[in-house]
């Protein structure tokens, strides 16, 4: 059996620990901010998630841009050098063109390297919905999966890697283009906030309106009871755009009620933070999407 390398983005939100843990590889992402360009990894040496979210606070212009061809040659040559092949789970190609940039490179890298295999998969996931299916994936890795039964298994269950966002910056939203101008006006004054989960082709898609905060930790709980599959047996990932003590309350909600035995809490990095600002709170598992 061939020696194979797991790689993801910096899409995923995983921390840099967990993917230290089972040698998940992880390709940076670029943000824009002011002018000056970022590649964002989980490392945070080009920038930090705390202080992007202090940029973003002060009115900081923010946008993000897809992995090129060079990073992706750059990235996967070396692996491919060594005699190992490549899986590589991506963000979802429901929210950007990354997916169609890296076949085209695959492609030009089969021809050099014919005697290796290159996989790439549409996560069809975004933020920690990516990140729980790639520490699936990493785990079922580290216990001697190979890399055909590993990439099937992945394109079998990603649509039952489950995410729920609750947004509370809808001029993020509105930037984005998620929702209108009036919509993010009424919204604010009304203090509604919207769930928002990710549809079966990996697009954005809200699900319904929340007013009130322990409405957000509750209705995000219900998800986890009635999506989750087999939850006591599996690590679910929470995921904040810079407010750690709505995390660590959701934490224990989850715990208290004895739901899951493993939990994850993961910043939400610049690249998801750029469109959904700061505020956001999420959780990802696996279940079932029902939307």
């Amino acid at each position: 059996m061939s020696e194979y390398v797991l790689f993801s983005d910096s899409t995923l939100d995983l921390t840099a620990e967990v993917c230290d843990k089972y040698d998940i590889r992880v390709i940076p992402m670029g943000v824009t901010i002011d002018e000056k360009f970022y590649k964002y990894n989980l490392d945070e040496k080009e920038i930090s998630c705390a202080e992007f979210y202090s940029k973003l606070s002060s009115g900081a212009s923010c946008s993000t841009s897809q992995i090129n061809y060079k990073d992706f040659k750059d990235n996967f040559e070396p692996v491919l050098k060594e005699g190992k092949d490549i899986l590589y789970i991506c963000f979802t190609s429901g929210m950007s063109s990354t997916f169609g940039t890296c076949n085209i490179v695959i492609n030009d890298l089969k021809e050099k390297y014919p005697d290796r295999k290159i996989i790439a998969i549409d996560s069809l996931s975004a933020s920690i919905g990516e990140g729980v299916l790639v520490l699936n994936a990493a785990a079922k890795k580290s216990h001697g999966t190979d890399i055909d039964t590993l990439a099937k298994w992945v394109s079998e269950n990603r649509t039952k890697a489950c995410h729920w966002f609750v947004v509370e910056d809808l001029d993020r939203l509105k930037k984005g283009g998620r929702i209108s101008a009036a919509a993010a006006t009424f919204g604010k004054a009304l203090g509604i906030r919207p769930l928002i989960s990710v549809d079966m082709e990996g697009r954005l898609t809200a699900v319904a309106k929340i007013r009130g905060q322990q409405k957000v930790y509750s209705e995000i709980v219900s998800r986890l009871v009635s999506d989750g599959v087999d939850t006591k047996n599996q690590t679910v990932i929470i995921g904040h755009a810079n407010c750690p003590e709505k995390a660590e309350e959701l934490r224990k909600i989850i715990k208290e009620k004895k739901l899951v035995d493993k939990i994850i809490i993961a910043n939400i990095g610049p690249v998801i933070g750029t469109h959904v600002g700061s505020g956001m709170l999420a959780l990802a598992f696996m279940g079932e999407r029902n939307l």
